[in-house]
């Protein structure tokens, strides 16, 4: 063929992160066919749905199956219905007032993550380090420059704008971060809404584990004076419900989010309305659920059984003396590899010692060489299993 190709994959690792790591794993297994793989990689759940989610999507498939009561396609945006229970999630969650207008539904965090570029210009993407890789290959498939923060043991993992200079940049944070399980205080925030208004820049904040949080500590950057004008965030039911497997999140623009006249929140609308046809019915009367006071409380259980998980965890590196952060407001446990190992020298390390997989650092970035994430998503008993195999060989 003689068609033009997007030249910006070039610059982007020619598989993702878990790919390699699956293939590793493929590998091992072949050759070690009665392994008993743990597996503490990954930050997917293990638990069910809550049974009154389940029951909600159950009563949406069964209207669906009358004609009075069918639905075709969904609104682009998200039902009324949906929006609403967002809005009343975060006035009861964090005290935030939050306009039905200003909710986009979709199916996950990572698909809104990484379609927002589409309605930026050639900005400078300012983005933390070590996290996430995809707000960065999201972003090096637009052919964007990419200014790295670091995160680091004297920071805290938590990376703050005291030497940053420039105007008109797109700044990612990610509280409580992934995959170091820090999480900002409301002074940090601050000091990034007031830096943002001061350079004309925009915050994408990515809370997608703020069920997580405890305390004092921000759940929305829109607990933080000022963010209305300068941030937008991006939430997801994945970790807060289970929905993983389910997909749905939501994007929140405020009105007050402009570029002289023209609207984030329009611009996204009319984005949204081009390339997304909604989210199921079904799904979307099972988030409504989940989002909802009853619903809640039964999705909380699950959100405590992996904190007790990650406590578990927590408490081995503890009586290691390995360093680590992480494992209070988040269901990751990010720690230094024992004897200066590398990323990937420990990964292989704990898999064929202990036959356990978790996450090299080095994949979230440069920053993060040396590191290693944990997750707490796993089964109880195979987390106990995990970390008494971990004791033998630490």
């Amino acid at each position: 063929m003689k068609i033009k190709l997007n030249d910006n994959y070039l610059n982007i690792k020619e598989s993702y992160l878990f790919s390699d790591i699956n293939k590793k794993v493929k590998a091992f297994t072949q050759a070690n066919p009665n392994a008993d793989i743990i597996r503490l990689g990954i930050g997917d759940v293990t638990l069910p749905l809550a049974p009154c989610v389940v029951e909600a999507m159950k009563k949406a498939c069964d209207e669906l199956g009358v004609k009075e009561t069918f639905r075709g396609y969904p609104p682009e945006y998200g039902y009324d219905f949906l929006k609403q229970a967002v809005a009343d999630y975060y006035k009861r969650n964090a005290n935030v007032e939050i306009k039905l207008n200003e909710v986009f539904i979709s199916d996950g965090a990572k698909s809104d993550v990484g379609n927002i570029p589409d309605i930026f210009g050639d900005n400078e993407i300012i983005i933390p380090d070590p996290v996430y890789p995809v707000y960065m290959d999201s972003n090096l498939m637009n052919g964007r420059k990419i200014r790295l923060i670091k995160g680091n043991r004297e920071n805290g993992f938590l990376p703050m704008p005291n030497d940053l200079t420039g105007e008109g940049m797109i700044i990612y944070i990610c509280s409580p971060n992934n995959p170091t399980g820090a999480v900002y205080n409301r002074k940090q925030l601050k000091t990034w809404v007031d830096f943002a208004i001061k350079t004309g820049s925009l915050i994408i904040f990515d809370s997608a584990y703020e069920k997580f949080v405890t305390g004092d500590l921000p759940k929305s950057i829109f607990e933080i004076d000022g963010a209305r004008e300068c941030a937008i965030e991006i939430c997801s039911l994945s970790k807060t419900a289970g929905f993983t497997g389910t997909r749905c999140a939501w994007t929140i623009i405020p009105e007050q989010a402009t570029v002289g006249e023209r609207s984030l929140n329009k611009m996204w609308a009319r984005r949204q309305a081009t390339k997304f046809n909604g989210l199921s019915y079904p799904v979307q009367r099972g988030a409504e659920m989940a989002l909802s006071v009853e619903g809640m409380k039964e999705c909380e259980k699950n959100i405590e059984y992996y904190k007790e998980n990650a406590r578990i965890i927590a408490d081995l590196m503890r009586e290691k003396n390995i360093e680590f952060t992480g494992g209070v407001c988040s269901p990751y446990i990010w720690l230094k590899c024992p004897n200066n190992m590398k990323s990937w020298e420990f990964f292989d390390f704990l898999l064929e010692k202990a036959n356990i997989v978790g996450t090299p650092g080095s994949g979230f970035g440069e920053a993060g060489e040396g590191y290693f994430r944990l997750t707490a998503f796993g089964d109880r008993e195979r987390t106990k299993q995990a970390v008494e195999r971990m004791r033998k060989i630490l």
